[in-house]
């Protein structure tokens, strides 16, 4: 495998192990090194968030995914991570750890029709390398194709691999949804896929905030979410929590310069009002 520079957790270099569908990275969030999935390599998405940090996106879905190579790629990483020297060569003391693996990559992972056959494919290598139950299958998701049944059965077969889901949540307004992740779906839709997918799969809320032109979220925009969150807890939809995050690297879209970090005190108190209004959250500035 070739070997490049350091991993860092502002390094989420895609092309860092010289693969086409899987990277490593040293994850914030994870506190550890996760193994992504890629099953995007065209830079296509049914969304277009503007703190997107793919160049080159387009809209789309993922092409067909050559399994064979998928596996080859992963059990060449896995070797490399667990009976080579990977951790020492390429990650910092302190993040020596391997954590998980993330169907996160530069659009949506479930767009690929052989998403169900990819889960498959990836339990058979973790059940190889002895992984099932000591790591996290994580999949990173806007959630707008989680009503569909090809992908509620990867979910479940998700479920049986230790997985959980990070269901992309950035606000629980039409008009946010449309201004944010460029979608015209609207808020009681996603409500819905959430409602259904969350009892197949443990389930995150994955939520950014972050300033537009050094203004952070309205107060509606603020109101709206937590009255979500109190929806979801009146409803009964068994989530795990909220994942809340601000911007840690540049935004790759046109609207990147309109974009900006909200300091850490500000999360701090958004995620004091979530936990106030009834969900856990793990916060990462």
């Amino acid at each position: 495998m070739p070997q490049t520079a350091p991993l860092t957790p502002v390094n989420h270099d895609r092309d860092s192990a010289g693969m086409t569908y899987v990277y490593p990275v040293v994850s914030r969030r994870a506190g550890g090194v996760s193994v992504g999935v890629n099953l995007n390599p065209n830079n296509a998405c049914n969304w277009a968030c503007v703190y997107c940090q793919v160049p080159d996106l387009v809209r789309g879905a993922a092409p067909e995914i050559d399994l064979a190579q998928l596996e080859t790629e992963l059990r060449a990483m896995f070797a490399d991570i667990l009976h080579g020297d990977f951790m020492q060569t390429r990650v910092p003391e302190g993040a020596r750890r391997l954590n998980d693996i993330a169907l996160s990559g530069n659009g949506e992972p479930t767009s690929a029709r052989a998403f169900p056959q990819v889960i498959d494919l990836i339990g058979r290598v973790m059940a190889d390398f002895g992984l099932i139950d000591t790591i996290k299958l994580v999949l990173i998701t806007n959630g707008s194709l989680a009503d569909r049944p090809r992908v509620q059965d990867g979910l479940k077969k998700m479920a049986a691999l230790n997985g959980e889901m990070w269901f992309k949540f950035d606000s629980a307004t039409a008009s946010g949804m449309r201004s944010i992740n460029q979608t015209r779906i609207s808020p009681d839709k996603q409500f819905e896929r959430l409602a259904a997918t969350a009892r197949l799969c443990p389930t995150w809320l994955q939520t950014c905030v972050f300033a537009t032109d050094g203004a952070p979220p309205s107060d509606a925009e603020q109101a709206a979410y937590l009255a979500a969150v109190t929806r979801i807890r009146q409803q009964g939809i068994p989530l795990q929590g909220v994942l809340l995050y601000g911007l840690a690297r540049p935004s790759m879209q046109p609207q990147a310069d309109r974009l900006s970090a909200l300091p850490a005190a500000w999360l701090d108190a958004f995620a004091e009002k979530i936990r106030a209004a009834g969900l856990p959250v793990k916060v990462s500035p």
